[in-house]
């Protein structure tokens, strides 16, 4: 089966939509509550750890020739907390935003066979989107309240 190659337009318009929405918050929102522990950055230095992660699968995969799934336990989001919180929102916005574009360059000039590996394991890691826009998406709800 044909690996589904529309991730590429998919991830730009996710990263696109996260410039837009950085692009006009102020101090105040990026402070703003997102659920019972998040912030705005919090979101946004989240996003940056989770498409720094898929880096690393890419990196590894590359590397080996073949699918090194590098497992992390959903546990790191509760670890994590403090550090992301630590993080000044220009400082989140940057990696946010930063990393989201490396990520999206990187996964359409990786090697088609080894991205196929992938996608067969966890589409997620190719289709950034579907992360970013979750994510996104509760932003946004959390600022109109």
């Amino acid at each position: 089966m044909a690996m589904d190659r529309s991730f590429v337009e998919h991830n730009r318009a996710s990263t696109e939509r996260l410039l837009k929405l950085v692009s006009k918050l102020s101090d105040q929102e990026f402070r703003h509550q997102v659920g019972e522990h998040w912030t705005v950055a919090i979101a946004l230095a989240h996003l940056a750890f989770w498409d720094e992660r898929v880096m690393l699968v890419l990196d590894k995969t590359e590397y080996d020739g073949r699918l090194s799934a590098v497992e992390v336990d959903v546990l790191v989001n509760d670890i994590s907390l403090p550090l992301w919180a630590a993080i000044s929102p220009p400082e989140a916005t940057r990696l946010a935003v930063e990393t989201a574009q490396a990520l999206d360059k990187r996964l359409e000039e990786f090697p088609h066979e080894l991205l196929e590996q992938i996608y067969n394991y966890n589409k997620h890691w190719v289709f950034r989107s579907l992360h970013r826009d979750e994510h996104l998406d509760e932003v946004e709800k959390a600022l109109t309240r």
